[in-house]
This record gives structure tokens, sequence and C-alpha cells, in this order.
């Protein structure tokens, strides 16, 4: 098999351990934003926004150590920083999908709070998997493979001018 077919392998189980993850982090989030949508009397974005604030603590820690345990480790807060950066950037796709049904729309029942909030992710993931594994969660260089050895050569010695008797 070719260097295309290994490319792509690596790329199907990356997406994989991704969508674990992320389906997982999907699940906390809904859990997070139903348990304090129901138990409190915030609004419903601001119930969202700390659903995802949860959901995203629980993904770095799943991102970090299964999906991409196998990538630069040497620049953490740098990672840190871009990780919180396309976060937040994520949040706001996700909770502006959910405000615009609710407020622009009107779409306010839970039913409709759940589809708009789940579409949302849906939307934000797209982006957070482009610039997790573009910039955030970076591959490490690929070892320099050394340059063959001659093998079985016997140095030959240089020619030199026979000399004439």
């Amino acid at each position: 098999m070719g260097h295309g077919a290994s490319r792509l392998r690596r790329i199907v189980r990356e997406v994989a351990k991704f969508g674990a993850v992320g389906g997982i982090g999907v699940l906390v989030n809904l859990v997070v934003f139903n348990l304090v949508r129901h138990t409190t009397d915030l609004q419903v974005v601001r119930a969202s926004v700390i659903a995802t604030v949860v959901a995203i603590v629980f993904n770095y820690v799943g991102f970090r150590y299964f999906t991409y345990r196998d990538r630069d480790k040497s620049r953490r807060t740098r990672e840190m920083t871009l990780f919180l950066l396309f976060s937040a950037i994520g949040l706001v796709i996700e909770n502006g999908v959910l405000y615009a049904a609710t407020y622009g729309f009107g779409w306010n029942t839970p039913l409709q709070n759940n589809v708009f909030k789940f579409l949302g992710i849906g939307i934000a993931t797209l982006f957070r998997f482009w610039s997790y594994r573009s910039w955030v969660f970076r591959a490490l260089p690929a070892p320099e493979t050394p340059a063959p050895a001659l093998q079985n050569e016997q140095a030959v010695p240089p020619k030199t001018k026979q000399q004439v008797p």
C-alpha cells in the first residue's frame, strides 16, 4: 500500500477518535444544558453557555490524552491558549445558532431548544475539528530517514599514475 492509503487510514482513525471524544462531549453538553435549564431560572442561552464550558473542559482532557496523545506536547501554554481561543469561537457559533432560533425566531420550547443546541454543536464541531488539528494539537514533524548506507562495498583506492620504468 502506498503513502496515500496510510495517510487516509491515519485521518480516518483521527476522525474516529475525535468523534468518540466529541460524541461523549455532546452528551455531556446536552445533559448539563438540560439539567441547568430545568433546575434553575437561567435563560436558555446562559444555561447553554455553562453546558458548553463544561463540555470544553471534558473535551480538552479527551483530546489531549486520547485523540491527540501522540502530538507535540512541548508547548502546553501555547496549546491551551489556542484551544481556549478556538473553543471560545466554537462556543459563539454553537450558542449563536441557539440565540438566533430562540430570540430571533421565537422558537423557545424545550424540544426546539435542544434541536437548535444540537444543530449549533454540529456546526461548531466542524470548525473545532479543523482548528484543533491544524493549530492546537500539531503533528510532530516526521522523522528524517537517514540515507541508505552503502553495503558491502570495499573502499577502492584512488587510481594513481603508473610510473614508467
